[in-house]
């Protein structure tokens, strides 16, 4: 039997040799682990799939399956969980139909009242516009759920809101019914209702002046949830969060409340005063039109004329639609969501 003879430097090519093989095995493991351990949107939320997006910059997604954009729409872990994030600027690139930006998914598919649908969102915000006009209705303040009309007018049977003004530890939750004007649509105007807080008739008495902070608010970063059921024509509405009452609302959207000047409500005729908006509502409301929820955040703080629209126009900062200086300076709204759901109406319980 022959013996083999080695020499030293044989060994250290070996040596070399196999840590070189050990090291591109070890970066292709990383690799591998690094792609398979990246979460998006959709991972998160199953239901993103089934919708479209626009995001504060004007960019727009048809396909969300494994889709995220920076500064706009992605995954952060607060240590327990994951949430999918929705951030938009006070100024930036908006919608045909809104004067306000947002990041905001849109139901592809439609519905109408009759039909009915469903939408479940629990979810925190984290961040309002820290700038604006205290005395304009929907300063500091944020839609992070809809239902939108497709029809007509192309008017919100619901909007809910999040606000909170600058120095207050807790904000409010209210929901807006925007009427389906009869007639001219300039007329329009959203009736409002508090669930934790104020509706969204409370305002400062100047520019700077908040109103006191409400008793039974939300704070930032306190988690809730609601749910949207439209059953048979009527909306059924239910907000929960740990801490808080839970509260429910019924609103039909087959047969109006408004057909009649006299049907006016006081906040309308207190809020809308100085802008002229008296208008009344078609008999049958959204009868037969076709309807998609939106969820996220549509930010309700822009930097447009208070004198010109005390309602609507907040009269932020907003560096000349700079976004990243309206980030570094709190010009944006930002909302987390968990969990979420879009689907078939359900048949309301009758306890």
């Amino acid at each position: 039997m022959k013996c083999i003879k080695v020499n030293k430097l044989s060994i250290l090519l070996i040596i070399a040799a196999v840590l070189m093989f050990g090291c591109k095995n070890v970066k292709k493991e990383a690799n591998i682990s690094e792609i398979t351990e990246k979460i998006y949107p959709s991972d998160v939320l199953p239901v993103i799939k089934d919708c479209s997006l626009l995001c504060g910059d004007g960019t727009s997604f048809k396909n969300l399956d494994k889709v995220e954009h920076d500064d706009f729409f992605y995954v952060e872990n607060d240590g327990k969980t994951n949430w999918v994030v929705y951030k938009t600027p006070n100024s930036g690139i908006t919608s045909r139909t809104s004067s306000n930006t947002r990041t905001e998914l849109g139901q592809k598919a439609h519905w109408i009242p009759e039909t009915g649908g469903r939408l479940t969102g629990t979810l925190k915000v984290q961040h309002v516009s820290t700038s604006g006009d205290a005395r304009v209705s929907v300063s500091y303040s944020v839609v992070v759920g809809q239902i939108h009309s497709d029809e007509g007018h192309e008017n919100e049977p619901l909007k809910i809101f999040y606000k909170k003004f600058p120095g207050h530890e807790k904000g409010s939750v209210f929901w807006n019914y925007e009427i389906n004007t009869k007639g001219d649509n300039s007329k329009r105007w959203d009736y409002s209702t508090a669930v934790w807080g104020y509706n969204m008739s409370v305002v400062g008495t100047s520019p700077s002046t908040n109103p006191e902070e409400p008793g039974n608010g939300i704070a930032l970063g306190e988690e809730f949830s609601y749910e949207v059921n439209v059953h048979e024509g009527i909306m059924y509405l239910t907000f929960k969060s740990e801490g808080h009452e839970t509260k429910t609302f019924v609103k039909n959207l087959l047969q109006s409340d408004f057909t009649k000047k006299s049907d006016l409500p006081e906040q309308i005729k207190t809020v809308y005063a100085t802008i002229g908006r008296d208008g009344v509502e078609q008999e049958n409301a959204y009868a037969g039109e076709l309807q998609y929820f939106k969820q996220g955040a549509y930010n309700q703080t822009n930097g447009k004329d208070p004198n010109e629209n005390i309602v609507w126009y907040t009269g932020a900062e907003v560096f000349d639609g700079d976004i990243a200086k309206q980030y570094a300076h709190g010009s944006y709204a930002e909302v987390w969501f968990r969990e979420s759901t879009m689907g078939e109406s359900i048949a309301p319980s009758k306890d």
